[in-house]
């Protein structure tokens, strides 16, 4: 790892299918102990982004660096290994299995440990995620809210520097994200470098410090969330023009 190397660093990514274009010349940066908010309407490429970062998905072309090593060729479980860990839109634990098990196996394989090892930062991950008293669960029959916490703890329990957030708010009631929310922030607040895709712009914006917005593939706008919740365009492409949660977000 090249020392002061940014967590994130994307140049020129380009994936297609055919001649479906999902992503196009797409770039950016992220500092560490940042918060990236990614926002478009359904099928702007922000999960195929994320699929291109973690390693499920080939780029055709561009660079992605992590911590000043090119790792477009490294496979998922290489990228976990380095510091990249991501949840998932739909929580996908194995249901038959107790939530602390669920973690030890993501401590295991995801960050390599032995057993004795594993345990430690399961338990850490347990811990820090609010799941103490439910870790004895089977995953299957968890709330939705300790689903999306357990999800966060497998990620955790690899030891990331980079977290990537998948729509881990939907679904929720207002209650349940305001404690996801504030479980974010301090996982943030502690140093963690995060990139979170979400519908749910006040939970979003609630936690990030930069938005990039994404349409048809493209980065269509990005900058402080103030700005780009302003941005005519954005609104337009993303919200709509008579969008209640847009009017909301600006009072």
């Amino acid at each position: 790892m090249t020392q002061g190397a940014l967590p994130l660093s994307i140049r020129g990514l380009h994936k297609s299918f055919g001649a479906l274009v999902v992503a196009e010349d797409i770039s950016f940066d992220v500092e560490e102990n940042s918060a990236l908010g990614i926002i478009g309407p359904n099928g702007a490429g922000k999960t195929t982004l994320f699929n291109l970062i973690a390693g499920a998905m080939s780029p055709g072309s561009g660079k992605i660096n992590s911590f000043g090593k090119d790792i477009g060729s490294m496979d998922a479980r290489r990228r976990c290994l380095g510091g990249i860990a991501r949840s998932f839109q739909v929580p996908q634990p194995f249901s038959g299995m107790t939530a602390f098990e669920n973690v030890l196996i993501a401590a295991a394989f995801g960050r390599g440990l032995n057993e004795h090892a594993a345990r430690k930062f399961a338990i850490k991950a347990i811990d820090r995620t609010g799941l103490g008293g439910s870790s004895n669960r089977l995953a299957g029959s968890m709330t939705l809210l300790d689903r999306k916490r357990l999800e966060l703890a497998r990620a955790l329990a690899t030891g990331p520097r980079l977290l990537l957030l998948d729509e881990i708010a939907g679904g929720l009631t207002e209650a349940e994200c305001r404690d996801l929310v504030s479980l974010i922030k301090e996982i943030r607040d502690q140093g963690m470098t995060i990139i979170w895709i979400e519908h749910v712009l006040h939970a979003l914006l609630a936690v990030v410090d930069r938005v990039m917005v994404l349409d048809f593939g493209k980065i269509i706008a990005q900058g402080a969330p103030d700005e780009i919740m302003k941005d005519p365009q954005v609104a337009a492409v993303y919200l709509g023009p008579d969008s209640e949660e847009l009017e909301m977000i600006n009072g």
